[in-house]
């Protein structure tokens, strides 16, 4: 009786063991680039929430008073109220930036979705479609954004007076962030596609074989085996965008100027105080401020979408 247990209970022990090896072994291999990453990222990262804590210039860092949260609130003993979240252009920045977020992501989504769907069947020219499609997401931002403020200038551009009768779109900021995001969905659809194209060509063909067989239509197929099976790679697709999105800045700088992107865009808001006003402390707690948006954003996305990382 113990001589056939010995084996059975030999077996999970050994298989652990093996998989504590394989562990420590991976963590040694990844041991440079988790270094790098502190060094890269974690510092800089300590660097501004540390700046955020103190009443510092961007001139002479060095002479600083330490605030704790005064650059996020404050309120003299005059009353007057101080720290960017008491200003009403960090909220309409924020709001603006959200706006920009939320319709962006979802437009190039959806087309990329489409994109993605056409260029996976099998047709004549293919290959050169999957070539022609990155063409925008190619070009250079700063390029993209010149380009199209000429065309929304209202008095030579195409669309500014050619379509549109000389409407300066630009002008102000309800009219302006959609013809923002128009240009974020012309450049950025065709990289949402080649990520939902990569996670279809990685799905199995002998599945929707199966479902053909079955009678299931194209419809109820990618309701109920795409879509599901896309979730991992519409995750990532959705995370890096949306990052991209909340930290949109050089389009709004070149098509809108240094002072209107500041009350468009949080990092616009950001460099305003932190370049233009020489306000390091309310620079780097505005941009704490945005890592905390942008971590709860992915956290909600990696929730919903209820994938596991194993």
């Amino acid at each position: 009786m113990t001589t056939d247990a010995t084996p059975k209970l030999a077996a999970p022990i050994r298989r652990r063991g093996i998989e504590a090896a394989r562990a420590q072994q991976a963590l040694w291999l990844l041991l440079p680039t988790l270094i790098a990453i502190a060094l890269v990222a974690g510092y800089p990262l300590y660097r501004t929430i540390f700046f955020s804590l103190f009443d510092a210039n961007l001139t002479t860092p060095d002479e600083r008073t330490f605030l704790g949260i005064g650059n996020f609130w404050f309120t003299t003993a005059e009353g007057v109220q101080l720290g960017f979240l008491q200003d009403p252009k960090w909220w309409e920045a924020v709001k603006n930036t959200m706006l920009f977020t939320v319709v962006s992501v979802f437009l190039e989504t959806v087309f990329g979705m489409i994109i993605a769907l056409v260029v996976n069947t099998a047709f004549p020219g293919r290959a050169f479609l999957r070539t022609a499609m990155l063409v925008p997401w190619a070009i250079p931002t700063v390029v993209s954004a010149q380009m199209w403020g000429y065309m929304y200038n209202d008095s030579f551009g195409l669309i500014g007076r050619g379509l549109l009768g000389g409407q300066a779109l630009l002008a102000n900021t309800d009219s302006a962030i959609w013809a923002l995001i128009a240009v974020d969905v012309w450049k950025t659809t065709s990289f949402m596609a080649l990520l939902i194209l990569a996670g279809l060509q990685s799905l199995p063909t002998d599945m929707y074989e199966a479902a053909d067989m079955d009678g299931a239509t194209k419809w109820t197929q990618f309701w109920r085996m795409t879509l599901p099976l896309l979730r991992p790679a519409l995750l990532v697709a959705l995370v890096f965008r949306s990052l991209d999105a909340l930290r949109v800045f050089d389009v709004m700088y070149v098509m809108l100027g240094p002072v209107n992107a500041g009350s468009t865009s949080m990092t616009g808001y950001a460099r305003l105080q932190l370049i233009d006003n020489s306000l390091l402390g309310v620079g780097s707690a505005v941009s704490v401020a945005i890592f905390v948006i942008i971590m709860v954003i992915v956290v909600m996305y990696v929730t919903a979408f209820r994938v596991k990382f194993d």
